[in-house]
């Protein structure tokens, strides 16, 4: 690992990661591959179903790895397999030399050291890792350069690994367009209960609420239902072991979850058999979780990080289901010299067109909507 020199002694500017073998070709791991190749990382990549290492090698993700034609280790192994896997597959890839440093990308991490630590693993070239960054979606074909670009990875080194190790992988991390951030593994677990697993799981439960809708009902399904049920498209077999494996935390958090819901509902009960004008004041545990609610989703850091910017305003405009539209709307809005900050966009059922909802600092809202307007499309300032 490291530049290394030509003959004339210059630097040949190669990454600090050169070569990165991926043990894994599903949504991540192809991910992880795509990203190191447009860097110029060489990428080796296997996987136990050959199918999935074609597909990922036909999108530019890298070529097969072939263990009997190795001649010296990689720089990294990263070990993108179900948790429940991990310890065996890096033991097995320690015993066969293949790389000088290994990393995993599970979502879990005190589950995943203390098998490793029972199976024998060098923990001191092992540092375990977790980019936050996925979709719905998985398989190689769901795979996305871009999928870590400007996402935390968390790094959970256990201690034996030295200083130059973990800045391999931090390196990796940074190759694939992530920020990585080094935490204790029972921090890491807890922390992903808070802000991934307990929220997939909240969003399942308000999807499979859906299932007593009838086709009326969910006709008048708007964009809200739209993000909130979004994640629950996972797979429910990776869902599963996920929750497993982090059981204690994910529980602690759902159980505060549901204590505010249970209140919430009592004070609605409460509500409708309380006579005309004696109900108010059993609406406040409704305000209590609707104040912090709105506060809570406030401290997500946005596309800024943790800088505190004015709020965004949205400027609603027309647009028809065509090729290219979103394209032509951003030209004019760079022609104008204003930066959407963010979009949307709202379907309409059973017509061609939308509501594209851009995001653009409130100064940059009348700029804009002139600009849109004198270009013929239907803006909605105010709206």
């Amino acid at each position: 690992m490291g530049n290394s020199k030509g003959a004339d002694g210059a630097a040949d500017h190669r990454p600090a990661v050169g070569r990165v073998a991926v043990v894994g070709t599903g949504l991540i791991g192809t991910s992880i591959a795509l990203a190191l190749r447009a860097r110029g990382v060489e990428v080796l990549l296997s996987d136990p179903d050959a199918a999935s290492v074609r597909l990922a090698c036909d999108l530019g993700a890298g070529r097969v790895l072939d263990e009997s034609a190795q001649t010296r280790p990689v720089d990294i192994a990263v070990i993108a397999a179900p948790p429940a896997v991990i310890p065996a597959v890096l033991r097995g890839a320690q015993d066969r030399g293949l790389a000088h440093v290994y990393t995993d990308v599970a979502s879990v991490k005190a589950s995943v050291l203390a098998e490793a630590e029972r199976l024998g693993c060098d923990m001191a070239t092992f540092v375990p890792g977790h980019p936050m960054g996925g979709r719905e979606k998985h398989g190689p074909g769901a795979a996305r350069a871009d999928l870590f670009l400007g996402r935390s990875w968390a790094l959970c080194p256990t201690g034996k690994a030295g200083a130059e190790t973990v800045a391999a992988v931090a390196e990796l991390a940074r190759l694939c367009g992530a920020d990585p951030l080094v935490l204790e593994a029972e921090a890491h677990d807890r922390a992903v209960a808070l802000v991934s697993h307990a929220p997939h799981v909240a969003s399942s439960a308000v999807a499979a609420r859906l299932l007593s809708g009838d086709d009326t009902a969910l006709t008048l399904a708007g964009q809200g239902v739209r993000d909130v049920t979004r994640v629950a498209g996972g797979d429910p077999a990776m869902w599963t072991e996920i929750l497993t494996h982090n059981a204690v935390p994910v529980a602690d958090v759902l159980h505060g979850m549901a204590a505010d819901l249970a209140a919430t509902a009592d004070a609605l009960h409460a509500l409708a058999r309380a006579r005309d004008g004696a109900g108010d004041e059993v609406l406040e545990p409704v305000r209590d979780l609707l104040a912090r609610g709105r506060s809570g989703q406030e401290r997500l850091p946005g596309k800024h990080g943790g800088v505190k910017l004015p709020d965004y305003a949205v400027l609603p405009v027309v647009i028809p289901d065509e090729p290219g539209v979103l394209g032509r709307m951003f030209a004019v809005a760079a022609d104008a010299g204003v930066n959407i900050e963010d979009v949307r966009i709202e379907h309409t059922p059973g017509l061609p067109l939308g509501v594209a909802q851009l995001y653009v600092l409130p100064a940059a809202v009348d700029p804009l909507a002139r600009a849109l307007s004198d270009d013929g499309w239907s803006v909605h300032a105010g709206a």
